[in-house]
């Protein structure tokens, strides 16, 4: 006489399904990104030549971009894979990575709340050495002059930042034309003009600090985005919950469907 047994264990295709659709969007916003990014790197010869990227002592936007891509990608890929194959493996490694982005994004936002004299040394720093390379990177340009242009600042401190910058700095024996002058989103624009005026900033700091106000922002972007942040605080807000939740949903559909599959197979091995 033989005996069967039947159980109710299955794999939900509403989690599996839910999970491959939420994980498909990760991977079309990775080659979205890759592609992007790859695009602006040939664009600027640098994937026939790396030691573009190694010369800039900046930050190269396009490296942001394309590890963003990478990230996406495989995450992207890992999960649509795991959940279509119900593969533990990968829904595993797509759910360790979520908690492990997750955690150290809540790290970085506890860590900024506790030792704000010490992030405000390191962003001024980074900003700094990013004014260095300005004039090597157009993407890297095109950043902090909108920065500065948005926020009505100019420099990290102040105007005299762009001293670390040997095209503007006015201690160096340099010929540059723009010496001792600043970039033209440190201008204050003219509402008569419909042209930008890219050298608006030339020798302004050959003249006095008085005049200065007049013609170009003189608040540090530095202080400039620290007021922005109590004005926009829910906005900030917003957006952090917005990404954590959608992450401890990516992390629930993964669990949830981990559990399934270890239910199914505990049940087939008896």
């Amino acid at each position: 006489m033989h005996y069967y047994r039947y159980s109710n264990a299955e794999v939900s295709c509403w989690y599996k399904y839910l999970l491959f659709s939420y994980n498909i969007v990760f991977w079309l916003a990775g080659v979205a990104f890759l592609a992007a990014g790859l695009w602006a790197w040939s664009e600027k010869g640098v994937l026939s030549d790396l030691t573009k990227v190694t010369g800039l002592h900046g930050l190269d936007p396009v490296v942001l971009v394309l590890v963003v891509g990478i990230v996406m990608f495989t995450l992207g890929f890992a999960g649509c894979v795991g959940a279509l194959r119900e593969n533990i493996c990968l829904l595993k490694f797509f759910c360790g990575t979520i908690m492990f982005i997750f955690l150290l994004e809540l790290a970085v936002a506890v860590m900024a709340f506790l030792f704000q004299d010490w992030v405000r040394d390191r962003v001024k720093e980074f900003f700094e050495n990013n004014i260095k390379s300005y004039r090597d990177d157009i993407d890297l340009q095109n950043i902090i002059d909108s920065l500065q242009r948005i926020n009505h600042c100019c420099g990290a401190q102040g105007p005299e930042d762009w001293d670390f910058n040997i095209y503007f700095d006015c201690r160096s024996e340099s010929k540059s034309r723009e010496k001792c002058g600043v970039p033209f989103s440190c201008c204050i624009p003219d509402p008569a003009q419909k042209v930008v005026n890219t050298q608006c900033g030339y020798d302004i700091r050959k003249k006095s600090k008085s005049q200065w106000d007049d013609q170009i922002f003189v608040k540090g972007c530095i202080h400039a985005l620290e007021a922005w942040l109590p004005r926009n605080i829910y906005i900030v807000a917003g957006v952090f919950i917005a990404i954590s939740l959608l992450q401890i949903f990516g992390i629930f559909l993964a669990r949830t469907l981990i559990s399934d599959i270890e239910a199914v197979k505990a049940s087939n091995a008896f």
